[in-house]
């Protein structure tokens, strides 16, 4: 079964490979790019192995945010809001 997932990710200088990240997550499953550096992707795999493989193809300064849409959060946030966005996620 797909796991659905938000991906957005900033790449900061040096680097910025947009294409080898890009084609890490195209690479996961069906997806669509709903912004210049947000996907939507019905992964084969959970939020946290999708977002090592995706992390794999960036710089450690980048940052990434793997959200699966049924409510976990992975991230190089060094303080993610979890709270805030279940609190958005649960109460429509």
């Amino acid at each position: 079964m797909a796991t659905p997932l938000f991906i957005a990710y900033d790449l900061d200088s040096p680097g910025q490979n947009y294409e080898a990240v890009r084609e890490a997550i195209r690479s996961l499953g069906q997806w669509w790019q709903v912004q210049f550096s947000m996907f939507f992707v019905h992964a084969a795999d959970d939020a946290e192995t999708a977002f090592y493989k995706v992390r794999a193809a960036m710089d450690a300064n980048d940052k990434l945010a793997v959200i699966n849409a049924e409510g976990a959060v992975v991230t190089t946030w060094d303080s993610p809001p979890i709270a805030e966005v279940n609190a958005v996620w649960f109460n429509p």
